[in-house]
């Protein structure tokens, strides 16, 4: 669910349709399931004129595509109905207990990370990250928290920090009940299962930047476990440059019956939580509202995890997360780190946190029966595109400045230079100050500094880093500045 915290499917002309949720349900049981077209909205696509070549997304290389074949619904499904199994797994529950509550559950899952990190030849570590929590709002009692962390190393430039989460811990209605059962299949061991299979396959596969792949503890009370994760990252000065939450991503049914079995939600807030009130202002005087850097996240994830390799659709949605909840990658914001929650389409609240009980021969709870596992599949290939295609890329250009100190109708723009391996150079991109995503792209080479014969006052630009082997960082936006 994710702790108290304050559309219609686009079309693309393809050689591939999408299925209506009456033509997957007849052909559900085929051998061979056809794919969802793929689309952006058609303002997307409406190009401006101007300097440079029409925006192109990112595919999927040879490498990527291989990995996410390999993504496994039955494994997926196994991690689910064990985590079930365990009867609760509330932040109040047992810690010694080896069959029931939070403390089995740990163990199993810093267990199965062991397993993981034993195939990648050193490159992966794993720890149970421990503190106790003194008294607070929903913890009534000191109480220890801990996550289960598997780090990835990277191997050329390994301060720059990606992380994906799912939390462990798990509720019933009543909050503060540790005693009655409450499996949390969909919330969330959907999201614990994403992150111990993409650890699984990318444990063997050497990356440039760090991944960390962490079951969290504590989200139901608090968001306590991630808090300490990112404060933890932030003391080791960790660079992070992107954040996914994987929270309540086990089923593409609403309790109305609607199904979108091929899309996923991705929230991504506007103005940054962490900055200052100055900032913001700065930000809102020239227009950024819509570009903060987890929107920057946002559209990057879309650049490379809406295709064929994945089969969905990503539905960025321009909040922090949805109402009344907020999830894990709440933490990170609160750092200053780009951070975005993935979470289903449609959300069934007939069963979501509610006690396990049969009423009028319908059972209800958060059980496995009402998960849907290849769907939770095709959000870990989401999730693995976006996680791989960050970690090998350049990183976000760094200091970014869009100089406004001279009246002028062309614009000139710096950065600072990145220090990875193969980096061949920038692209700057550009947008109609109406358009949700970046339209025009200009090579500019292995600079720092560029002009532009395109006015400042009438679009938006941005800067990417791309390597020798085409692979494209997410945009930095740039500030004003001299």
């Amino acid at each position: 669910m994710g702790s108290d915290d304050t559309g219609a499917r686009p079309t693309r002309s393809t050689r591939r349709t999408f299925l209506s949720t009456s033509a997957a349900a007849t052909v559900a049981t085929a051998a061979t399931v056809a794919v969802p077209a793929l689309a952006r909205p058609a303002a997307a696509t409406a190009l401006p004129a101007g300097p440079g070549r029409p925006a192109r997304v990112q595919r999927p290389d040879r490498e990527l595509r291989d990995l996410l074949r390999q993504v496994d619904p039955r494994r997926i499904e196994a991690i689910v109905r064990r985590l079930a199994a365990f009867g609760t797994r509330h932040t109040l529950s047992s810690q010694d207990d080896p069959q029931r509550g939070i403390g089995a559950a740990r163990d199993w899952i810093y267990a199965r990370l062991q397993e993981y990190a034993a195939t990648s030849g050193g490159r992966m570590t794993v720890e149970l990250q421990s503190y106790v929590q003194q008294p607070a709002s929903r913890i009534p009692t000191p109480t220890r928290i801990t996550n289960v962390v598997a780090t990835l190393r990277g191997q050329s430039t390994p301060n720059r920090t990606y992380v994906v989460t799912g939390h462990y811990d798990s509720r019933v209605t009543d909050v503060m009940d540790a005693v009655s059962d409450a499996p949390g299949a969909d919330d969330d061991a959907s999201g614990v299962a994403v992150v111990l299979e993409l650890a699984r396959l990318m444990a063997t596969r050497p990356t440039a930047a760090t991944i960390v792949f962490a079951a969290v503890a504590a989200e139901e009370q608090g968001l306590y476990g991630s808090a300490y994760l990112a404060a933890q990252l932030k003391s080791a000065g960790a660079d992070v440059q992107g954040m996914f939450s994987d929270d309540i991503v086990g089923s593409s049914t609403a309790d109305d019956g609607t199904r979108d079995p091929y899309a996923v939600r991705l929230f991504a807030e506007g103005v940054p939580t962490a900055e200052t009130p100055a900032e913001a202002t700065t930000r809102q005087s020239v227009g950024g509202e819509n570009d903060s850097p987890s929107r920057q996240l946002a559209r990057f994830v879309r650049d490379v995890a809406e295709n064929d390799a994945t089969g969905m659709l990503v539905r960025v949605i321009y909040r922090r997360d949805r109402y009344l909840r907020g999830s894990d990658h709440i933490s990170f914001l609160r750092e200053g780190w780009p951070a975005a929650r993935f979470t289903e389409p449609n959300e069934d609240f007939a069963h979501q946190h509610q006690d396990v009980r049969v009423q009028d021969g319908q059972q209800f709870g958060d059980l496995p029966e009402f998960c849907d596992f290849a769907y939770i599949a095709r959000v870990a290939r989401v999730n693995g595109a976006a996680l791989w295609s960050l970690a090998q890329a350049p990183g976000t250009p760094k200091g970014a400045v869009i100089v406004t100190t001279d009246l002028t109708n062309n614009t000139t723009l710096r950065w600072q230079r990145g220090d990875e391996p193969g980096l061949a150079g920038y692209e700057v991109v550009w947008r109609e100050t109406t358009a949700a995503e970046w339209q025009r792209v200009i090579a500019v080479g292995d600079v720092t500094e560029v002009s532009i014969d395109l006015s400042k006052d009438n679009v938006f630009f941005g800067i990417r880093a791309v390597d020798r082997a085409g692979r494209r960082s997410p945009v930095a936006f740039p500030r004003p500045g001299a």
